[in-house]
């Protein structure tokens, strides 16, 4: 069972290590090929706000593989819960900004607006997915039982930051 678990937290954190990378040749290449993809603030902007999620999650789901590996099946640390925390904080914060540019690019409406309109959905859907809901489904049986449910979870992520939240703190002597 655990070199189960291994293996798709393994696959979890290099396929979004790897996305991360073939986002960032997509990028380059439609820089190279397109004309309206010239790099603008915001297309930059929203490209540089996935890939940091996407960065986020991939760090997260190493982490989860090293903690199975050493033969652990826990939460996180304190300390790294801490760090994700502010690393939502932070996602909250530069999506907010996104917003802003998401009205000054409705405003001007250049030919770019869809490919910034996808690139900044599409994080914060990321965000969403590591940071609140689970929004992919990926085997058989994850489908099935979302089904059956029909309701979605919690992200994994989602449930050690509130264990962190809910730990008290130790009593001072």
């Amino acid at each position: 069972m655990q070199k189960k678990v291994q293996k798709r937290l393994f696959h979890l954190y290099t396929g979004e290590l790897a996305a991360t990378v073939m986002f960032a040749f997509v990028w380059l290449y439609y820089l190279q090929r397109f004309e309206w993809a010239a790099l603008s603030f915001s297309t930059g902007y929203a490209f540089v706000l996935l890939e940091f999620i996407l960065l986020q999650g991939s760090y997260y789901w190493f982490l989860k593989h090293q903690q199975v590996k050493r033969g652990t099946i826990s939460l996180l640390p304190a300390r790294k819960l801490r760090l994700f925390r502010a690393l939502k904080y932070s996602n909250t914060v530069l999506i907010g900004i996104g917003g802003i540019v998401l009205i000054v690019e409705l405003m001007s409406f250049k030919p770019s607006f869809y490919f910034f309109l996808f690139l900044y959905v599409f994080a914060i859907a990321e965000h969403i997915n590591y940071y609140y809901i689970r929004l992919s489904y990926q085997t058989k049986e994850e489908i099935e039982d979302w089904l059956n449910n029909k309701k979605l979870r919690r992200s994994r992520l989602s449930r050690e930051l509130k264990s962190l939240s809910i730990k008290k703190p130790a009593p001072s002597t």
